[in-house]
């Protein structure tokens, strides 16, 4: 997504040791225009796949979730990482480690919004080591859910989070693969080494 790669070139900030701060347009401030571009791609990308639901984990995957949801026209349902008075009960519950927080959260989702045999499209913004989209695809299968495929924003290309989550059956959009951060220098993933399929 050509867009996309230009706010990353842009507007992202290497800080170094993998981490690529991108809050001026993602993780903090957002762009509105942006965000319904990235939902559009991502419903073009998965067109055919039957979608009802859109998961994510809050706080950063909710802007494109939403526009993704809104442009296929079904729900979006955002897993919780902070404890919640009125969400204690009927609750699927999954431990995912931050590479960026460097710490593990439990993640929530109440059990009355996936349904066994909801096709869910999970979308998330960053993809690292895999585990968020691994927490959250555990969910929608203890759910008796089907993972229609796993829509990522920006993927770290050279952490293994695609290979793992590929080699273990699921489908991976990413929108801009970044092939490394090495010396302040953001550069992405050649075309002719493929895209994600």
């Amino acid at each position: 997504m050509e867009l996309l790669s230009r706010k990353v070139l842009d507007e992202g900030i290497v800080l170094g040791q993998g981490v690529l701060k991108v809050d001026s347009f993602l993780n903090h401030q957002m762009d509105p225009f942006l965000m319904r571009e990235v939902g559009r791609e991502f419903t073009r990308r998965f067109a055919g796949e039957a979608i009802t639901k859109v998961l994510t984990i809050e706080s950063s995957g909710i802007a494109p979730g939403i526009m993704t949801a809104l442009t296929l026209e079904v729900p979006l349902i955002f897993a919780r990482k902070q404890k919640s008075l009125t969400l204690t009960e009927d609750i699927y519950v999954e431990t995912v480690y931050s590479f960026t927080k460097r710490e593990s959260n439990d993640i929530t989702v109440s059990k009355k919004f996936i349904a066994p045999g909801e096709h869910v499209l999970i979308v998330d913004d960053f993809l690292a080591n895999g585990e968020a989209a691994f927490g959250l695809a555990r969910i929608v299968e203890q759910a008796g859910g089907t993972v229609a495929g796993i829509g990522i924003v920006i993927e770290k290309a050279f952490q293994p989070g695609s290979r793992l989550l590929k080699e273990a059956g699921y489908r991976v959009e990413s929108l801009v693969r970044i092939a490394s951060l090495e010396d302040g220098v953001i550069s992405f993933v050649e075309e002719e080494e493929g895209q994600a399929d």
